[in-house]
């Protein structure tokens, strides 16, 4: 776990969970594995503590599910959960661009201002990644951009809770996601790759096309995922 600076109990509490976020994630750790606080100290050789806390960390998450019996264990989640997931997501982006029509705060600016304009080219930037990783089919690369995208632009709206509402629910939608997507032998140009369209939607100041964009990347991911549930 790599880090510049004295390592304290916190700084142990978010690398592991930031490790096995990311274990997760990449589908390294499968639906239902379950494990113990004392087999991830081992593993990473620190004690009890950190652990203890970075799994519960991970468990208010939604990553990881506390179990009585074993300790914790990864979540088994169905189509029906990622299907609630996805709507959720929805009604929470949908208010969001509503924001663009009803003189939110965040949006009062008028498009040409440069502080709007560098928000979004780096929220583009952040798009423009995770569509070559979606083209290429880079699944683990994809979902780290994907994240740091949906962050940075609920962010322009300046409403943190909401935000952080909406992290959670995409974090949760990956985990779920992933254990149908790596059944496809080659997921290269299988996966949903619009991000840069919904920036420019939004610089335009066009809430119809960002809603209707972020529709159509529900209804790709949430079709996908069925189909491979039912393969």
């Amino acid at each position: 776990m790599p880090g510049n600076g004295p390592v304290t109990r916190s700084t142990l509490r978010q690398q592991i969970a930031d490790a096995l976020r990311d274990e997760v994630l990449a589908g390294r750790l499968r639906p239902g594995r379950a494990f113990t606080v004392k087999e991830i100290a081992d593993q990473y050789g620190v004690s009890a503590t950190p652990v203890r806390e970075a799994l519960v960390d991970l468990s208010a998450q939604g990553i990881l599910e506390a179990d009585q019996h074993r300790g914790f264990r990864v979540p088994e989640y169905s189509v029906t959960d990622y299907r609630h997931m996805v709507e959720a997501r929805g009604l929470v982006t949908d208010g969001m661009f509503r924001a663009l029509t009803a003189d939110h705060p965040a949006f009062r600016t008028p498009p040409e201002d440069p502080r709007t304009g560098a928000a979004l080219a780096t929220v583009r930037r952040r798009g423009e990644e995770a569509q070559r990783a979606a083209t290429a089919g880079d699944l683990t690369v994809l979902i780290g951009y994907d994240l740091r995208f949906w962050r940075e632009l609920s962010a322009l709206f300046g409403n943190p809770y909401l935000g952080d509402f909406l992290h959670r629910l995409r974090v949760q939608s990956w985990v779920c996601a992933v254990q149908y997507l790596l059944r496809l032998p080659e997921l290269r140009g299988r996966l949903w790759a619009r991000h840069t369209e919904l920036v420019d939607a939004l610089a335009r100041r066009e809430a119809q096309t960002a809603r209707t964009i972020v529709a159509d990347a529900s209804a790709h991911s949430l079709a996908l995922v069925e189909h491979l549930a039912g393969g």
